[in-house]
């Protein structure tokens, strides 16, 4: 019973935060001092980040194991921490300065999420590809057949715009189509297409870039949540203030 009262009290400390806090900081400025030296780090820009830290020596990433193990303690301390809030606090009259602070760690926990979410399921390549080219894009078998690449150039030969036509195959049926245009790339299978690079010599190509971030609407959701509880909690003080 002691034991369990002892981590009760770890997890519902704010002292606890603070040094969980200070602990990231320090483990965070120890990576930004080791990523620069080791071109192991230059492949976290095309893979999950679970996948690679398991094939890496520990001596350079011991400090990123540290940093999700400080992070998730941190997500437990945070959310014993809103509980406890709302149990104490749960006769204040006003509402929204009980539920602001607690909408602040809920958006914290769903970046939180996002990160974990993308750590284990993002993706990025490039490909390059002629009308007719056709590029596997997700682990499911689904393959991105380029149809027809359409550039206009303008008076001086540069290029003033471009469409470009897919179609999405899965076991040899065409299951969706779509036109990647100029800052409008394809989704369909939420999987983003973007057009990085496009040449109309000698023949007409582009260069692809394909991701998948299975974070994303979370971390957009976190964001706004997070950014609505401040606006209001501070709305709120000086309300009450004046």
């Amino acid at each position: 019973m002691k034991i369990l009262n002892y981590i009760l009290k770890f997890f519902l400390s704010l002292q606890t935060s603070l040094w969980l806090l200070g602990l990231s900081l320090l483990l965070m400025l120890v990576g930004a001092v080791i990523m620069p030296g080791n071109p192991a780090f230059q492949e976290l820009h095309s893979i999950q980040l679970f996948r690679w830290i398991t094939t890496q020596p520990l001596q350079i990433t011991w400090w990123l194991w540290g940093l999700i193990g400080v992070l998730a303690v941190m997500a437990v301390n945070t959310l014993f921490c809103s509980v406890e809030s709302i149990i104490k606090k749960r006769k204040v009259t006003h509402w929204l300065l009980l539920i602001s602070p607690q909408v602040i760690h809920i958006g914290f926990l769903f970046i939180l999420l996002a990160h974990l979410l993308s750590s284990a399921g993002a993706y990025k390549m490039t490909a390059v590809a002629r009308e007719g080219s056709l590029i596997r894009i997700s682990e499911k078998a689904a393959l991105l057949k380029v149809n027809n690449i359409n550039i206009k150039l303008d008076y001086y030969g540069g290029i003033a715009d471009y469409k470009v036509d897919v179609e999405y195959i899965r076991d040899g049926k065409v299951f969706e189509r779509d036109v990647i245009r100029p800052n409008d790339p394809s989704d369909k299978t939420g999987v983003n297409i973007v057009v990085k690079n496009i040449s109309p010599y000698p023949r007409e190509a582009v260069l692809l870039e394909i991701h998948s971030e299975p974070g994303a609407v979370w971390a957009l959701t976190g964001g706004i949540l997070f950014m609505a509880g401040i606006v209001c909690l501070i709305m709120l003080k000086v309300r009450i203030e004046r």
